[in-house]
Protein backbone atom coordinates (compact mmCIF):
# COMPACT_ATOMS: atom_id res chain seq x y z
CA UNK A 1 0.00 0.00 0.00
CA UNK A 2 1.39 3.32 -0.82
CA UNK A 3 1.57 6.13 0.83
CA UNK A 4 -1.12 7.94 -0.69
CA UNK A 5 -3.88 5.43 0.15
CA UNK A 6 -2.46 5.06 3.69
CA UNK A 7 -3.20 8.95 4.22
CA UNK A 8 -6.52 8.69 2.86
CA UNK A 9 -7.01 5.58 4.59
CA UNK A 10 -6.13 7.69 8.16
CA UNK A 11 -8.53 10.63 6.86
CA UNK A 12 -11.42 7.73 6.06
CA UNK A 13 -10.45 6.65 9.89
CA UNK A 14 -10.44 10.43 11.18
CA UNK A 15 -14.50 10.81 9.37
CA UNK A 16 -15.72 7.65 10.50
CA UNK A 17 -15.15 8.35 14.14
CA UNK A 18 -16.06 11.87 14.08
CA UNK A 19 -19.59 10.35 12.53
CA UNK A 20 -19.48 7.90 15.14
CA UNK A 21 -19.48 10.58 17.75
CA UNK A 22 -22.26 12.29 16.04
CA UNK A 23 -24.21 9.59 15.71
CA UNK A 24 -23.42 8.24 19.31
CA UNK A 25 -22.96 11.20 21.38
CA UNK A 26 -24.66 13.79 19.27
CA UNK A 27 -20.92 15.56 19.11
CA UNK A 28 -19.11 17.05 16.20
CA UNK A 29 -15.19 17.21 16.79
CA UNK A 30 -14.72 18.70 13.38
CA UNK A 31 -16.52 21.39 14.79
CA UNK A 32 -15.80 21.51 17.91
CA UNK A 33 -11.71 22.23 17.32
CA UNK A 34 -12.10 24.37 14.14
CA UNK A 35 -15.87 25.94 14.34
CA UNK A 36 -18.93 25.56 12.98
CA UNK A 37 -18.69 26.04 9.01
CA UNK A 38 -15.43 28.08 9.02
CA UNK A 39 -12.53 27.18 6.45
CA UNK A 40 -10.49 24.66 8.37
CA UNK A 41 -13.91 22.34 8.85
CA UNK A 42 -14.83 23.06 5.13
CA UNK A 43 -11.03 21.99 4.01
CA UNK A 44 -11.48 18.76 6.72
CA UNK A 45 -14.73 17.66 5.65
CA UNK A 46 -13.15 17.79 1.37
CA UNK A 47 -10.31 16.08 2.56
CA UNK A 48 -12.05 13.32 4.08
CA UNK A 49 -14.71 13.04 0.78
CA UNK A 50 -11.75 13.47 -1.51
CA UNK A 51 -9.73 10.65 0.11
CA UNK A 52 -12.83 8.53 0.00
CA UNK A 53 -12.38 8.85 -3.68
CA UNK A 54 -9.04 7.83 -3.47
CA UNK A 55 -9.71 4.70 -1.53
CA UNK A 56 -12.35 3.24 -4.51
CA UNK A 57 -8.91 2.27 -6.11
CA UNK A 58 -8.22 0.28 -2.79
CA UNK A 59 -11.31 -1.86 -4.07
CA UNK A 60 -9.91 -3.22 -6.92
CA UNK A 61 -6.55 -4.22 -5.93
CA UNK A 62 -6.43 -8.09 -4.20
CA UNK A 63 -5.98 -7.58 -0.86
CA UNK A 64 -3.61 -10.74 -0.06
CA UNK A 65 -0.45 -12.42 -1.53
CA UNK A 66 -2.74 -15.16 -2.45
CA UNK A 67 -5.20 -13.46 -4.76
CA UNK A 68 -1.66 -11.44 -6.18
CA UNK A 69 -0.06 -14.82 -7.25
CA UNK A 70 -3.55 -16.86 -8.40
CA UNK A 71 -4.07 -13.74 -11.08
CA UNK A 72 -0.80 -13.70 -11.95
CA UNK A 73 -1.22 -17.03 -12.99
CA UNK A 74 -3.79 -16.90 -14.80
CA UNK A 75 -2.57 -14.27 -17.27
CA UNK A 76 -0.07 -16.56 -18.42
Amino acid sequence: MNTLYKIALSLIIIGALNWGMIGIFDVNLVSLIFGTDTFMTNLVYALVGISGLISCGILMQPLDEYSRQRIVRENR
